[in-house]
């Protein structure tokens, strides 16, 4: 069975293109649009793996992050955090629990080389 990877951004043809990519390598792909619908996901799907924006309506992605990682059923699920802003990225990833992070646009390489990271084995 294909892994479910969820992403969620704000910006429409970055989770169009995405979506695209992951479903060409072979995953099974959620998409959302805000922090809530997020957290919502991924309680209801329980992704292999979440790329979430930093920034988002209704509820920031750092929330959404330190929400999943306080809840011992899902703190196990990798989330992956990206924002076009490279400053302090790294800082805030790590802050809010994220397992890793990728600064926007990212290439296709740099979302396999993702995928390979915390999916090993791929879909």
């Amino acid at each position: 069975m294909p892994k479910t990877i969820l992403i969620v951004d704000d910006e429409e043809d970055l989770v169009k293109v995405t979506t695209f990519r992951l479903k060409s390598l072979g995953y099974n792909v959620a998409a959302g649009v805000n922090g809530q619908e997020a957290l919502d996901l991924i309680k209801e799907k329980r992704p292999d793996l979440v790329l979430l924006d930093l920034r988002l309506p209704v509820m920031d992605g750092r929330d959404v992050c330190k929400a999943v990682k306080a809840n011992p059923e899902l703190k196990d699920i990798p989330i992956v955090m990206f924002t076009a802003s490279t400053e302090q990225i790294s800082v805030q990833a790590k802050e809010a629990g994220a397992d890793g992070f990728l600064v926007k646009p990212f290439e296709q390489e740099q979302l396999i080389a993702v995928l390979d990271k915390f999916l090993k084995g791929g879909p």
